[in-house]
């Protein structure tokens, strides 16, 4: 079976939903690609796919929809479109300003000389040259034939710019110009502090990346010297002074020093490294040079890979986005069918309707009574295209997800589905597997019976496991015996041949032979040789300290937390009990940890698997929510939705925090996004919404949408 292709890129040029459903549609036609989604916050698409795809096939399937795609750092391509935005504004208000100025002058003091024609020019300069980026958006969206934001803006400031041409021309028209100027230059503004606000919100993923060293000095045949961290390869010497940043992941083989790792896993305490210390790319040396082996380098770096799911994360969808997809997908041209028809209408019923006019006149000055029925069509006709952009709905929940994953990366976890933030709400049960979990995962041998001899042999057959038990026995004591036909069953434990004999290291048969030690809560390991019990050894994991009041706040939080593990159940219970977990399932193999879930499930509960190893991998996928410690083995924490980087299973209290309090701003922000247009629209084609007021609306609206979804990013360590 081919393995999957994981791959994100920048797309260009999009402004509303309907541009990301155009991309996404025309990604999803590439032949071998699975699925294809597009963040309209980040501006990032995520593509998985049976095969690699050639950038140049993803730019040319975008750019068929009208978009682009960049190879260009987001923070770059942000920047140069924030500053030509800039320029723009600056532009359109100094042009807008002294129309607006001579607009209000000609109405309500004295007829201004040739205003009409200064009108003409000034407007015409603000709506084709400083929104020349409005006027693309909306050409690509037509002649792809479809429609976005900028079609109606576009429409609304051409229809006014137009009656000002018909006016100039001495058609009995009221001119409007003037507001197709400011219409233009609001929406600029709006965009601006959109960028803004939405370049604030993801400035948790933006510290990630700034922490991503720029150059290492390594050591040659010549000495030291300074190349681009591209330039660094596995197994490089690399050396990093005192205040420095360490560039690349690697081992310590010279020196000692204090390591600030905060940053990069939130442990606040330096950490000494020594030599065979590990230390992690974009955490500051502090106090003494170190010498390292690089092991990992560019995307297989720690914080590559944090960035990576950060952002992948960040490009994907929860499914109530599916709700607002579906209703922008046909507003646009249903908004615009309502602005013609009730401009037809007010044409042929103006006089009709107007003692309605005059009597709203008295509470909402800015309505039009000194008119004409196509002078207020078109009136009309603007302000419902205006006040109808559905820029708040587009911004609704992508903006809460990506606030809501850079918390979630502040606070140690990567939220690799985004979809686990809509179910983690609704969790009712926890599965927490014990070693690595609720215990630190860091087992030592505390006993044992066996000579040094046999001990080295165990240990020669274990070095070649990950298990936490396995490297607690290889650190107890090192050994070179090598093994044959090592065979690791999970759950169960490990079988090889040593020369002529067959060893068997697993779960004892006959736990009560080792109750002393179970009682205590100690995992026992009892050793066979050629099917002849030979010893055991003692391994004790300590619980880790936050364990006892996590398992407290799941029980507050009306979630049950169940202990699941493969250990014997005298040994499970005494954890159990130092945590105050009342329910317990002990002696669990691999596939009865996936019916546990099953069962749960079955109950009509949303459940929550939570473990590190490679037995919690069928657990943690067919869980609702599989949440993996960032300890664990590569296949747990691939099999998982969320991935605890630093800490234990408070993690998961935070997880269902984050996901509470996102889930419910994406619900505030859709509820005031269907509301505002539902309460404008119709205000709009009745006439008693001037098209200035409805832009500042809908910018507004926009504003408050993406200002809403920053409370997340100020969620408290007191709120949880």
């Amino acid at each position: 079976m081919p393995s999957e292709e994981k791959f994100s890129f920048t797309v260009t040029g999009m402004t509303c939903v309907n541009c990301v459903k155009k991309v996404e549609k025309a990604l999803s036609e590439i032949e071998g690609v699975k699925f294809a989604t597009v963040n309209l916050a980040t501006s990032t698409g995520f593509v998985i796919a049976e095969r690699q795809i050639p950038l140049h096939i993803v730019r040319e399937a975008v750019q068929s929809a009208g978009y682009d795609v960049s190879t260009e750092p987001p923070r770059t391509i942000e920047k140069r479109r924030y500053q030509r935005v800039k320029k723009s504004l600056i532009l359109s208000w100094v042009a807008t300003i002294p129309l607006t100025i001579l607009m209000l002058v000609n109405m309500f003091l004295f007829k201004v000389r040739y205003f009409e024609f200064l009108e003409l020019l000034i407007a015409g300069f603000v709506i084709f040259y400083t929104g020349r980026d409005i006027i693309k958006g909306a050409w690509i969206a037509l002649t792809h034939r479809h429609t976005n934001m900028d079609t109606l803006i576009f429409f609304g400031a051409l229809a006014s710019w137009i009656t000002t041409v018909l006016s100039v021309m001495n058609l009995p028209i009221s001119s409007f110009g003037a507001l197709g100027a400011m219409i233009v230059a609001f929406h600029i503004t709006g965009r601006l502090i959109e960028s803004h606000l939405r370049d604030k919100a993801a400035k948790e993923i933006r510290k990630l990346i700034e922490l991503q060293a720029k150059e290492a000095r390594i050591i040659t045949d010549t000495g030291e010297l300074m190349v681009p961290i591209e330039a660094v390869k596995k197994g490089f010497t690399v050396i990093v002074k005192p205040g420095e940043r360490i560039p690349v992941d690697g081992v310590v083989v010279e020196g000692i020093s204090s390591v600030d790792e905060s940053l990069v896993t939130g442990e606040s305490v330096p950490i000494q490294k020594r030599v065979n210390d590990e230390v992690i790319g974009g955490s500051v040396n502090l106090t003494g040079p170190l010498k390292a082996i690089t092991t990992k380098v560019g995307q297989n770096s720690f914080l590559s890979q944090m960035i990576e799911l950060v952002q992948e994360a960040q490009g994907t969808k929860v499914p109530i986005q599916a709700v607002a997809d579906r209703v922008t997908n046909w507003f646009v041209p249903v908004i615009i069918l309502f602005a013609l028809l009730s401009s037809v209408i007010w044409y042929f019923n103006y006089e009709r309707f107007l003692p309605f006019l005059q009597f709203a006149n008295k509470v909402l000055p800015w309505i039009l009574l000194n008119s004409n029925p196509i002078s207020f069509a078109v009136f009309v006709f603007v302000s419902t295209i205006i006040v109808a952009c559905p820029c708040a709905l587009g911004l609704a929940t992508p903006m809460a997800l990506v606030t809501g994953t850079g918390l979630a990366a502040k606070r140690n976890l990567i939220i690799r589905n985004a979809e686990s933030i809509q179910t983690l709400k609704e969790a009712k049960v926890v599965l927490l597997d014990k070693t690595g979990t609720i215990t630190q995962g860091n087992p030592k041998v505390v006993d044992h019976n066996l000579s040094e001899k046999e001990f080295k042999i165990v240990s020669g057959i274990e070095k070649n496991s990950n298990h936490p038990l396995a490297k607690a026995i290889y650190s107890f004591m090192e050994s070179e015996v090598k093994a044959d036909s090592v065979h690791e069953i999970a759950g169960e434990g490990v079988k090889a041949r040593v020369k002529d004999d067959t060893y068997s290291i697993g779960r004892p048969e006959v736990p009560k032979r080792y109750a002393e030690h179970l009682e205590q809560g100690r995992t026992v390991i009892e050793i066979k040789k050629n099917e002849k019990v030979l010893g055991y050894i003692a391994i004790e994991d300590p619980v880790r300290k936050e364990s006892s009041n996590a398992v407290k706040m799941l029980y507050s939080e009306g979630i049950t937390p169940v202990m699941i593990t493969g250990d014997n159940e005298r040994t499970a219970k005494a954890v159990a009990k130092r945590v105050q977990i009342e329910e317990v399932h002990s002696q669990v193999k691999p596939a009865q940890k996936l019916d546990l879930v099953r069962k749960y499930q079955s109950m009509g509960s949303k459940v929550v698997m939570v473990g590190d190893g490679i037995n919690d991998a069928a657990a943690l996928k067919g869980a609702d929510v599989g949440i993996a410690i960032g300890t664990g083995t590569d296949l747990a924490i691939d099999s998982a939705d969320v991935i605890i980087v630093k800490g234990g299973i408070s993690k998961v209290v935070d997880a269902i925090k984050i996901s509470k309090l996102t889930f419910r701003i994406i619900k505030q922000n859709l509820f005031w996004a269907f509301l505002y247009n539902v309460a404008a629209i119709p205000l709009a084609m009745v006439g008693l919404l001037h098209p200035i007021v409805a832009e500042t609306a809908m910018v507004v609206s926009s504003i408050t949408v993406v200002l809403n979804s920053l409370k997340i990013s100020r969620y408290s360590e007191t709120e949880k």
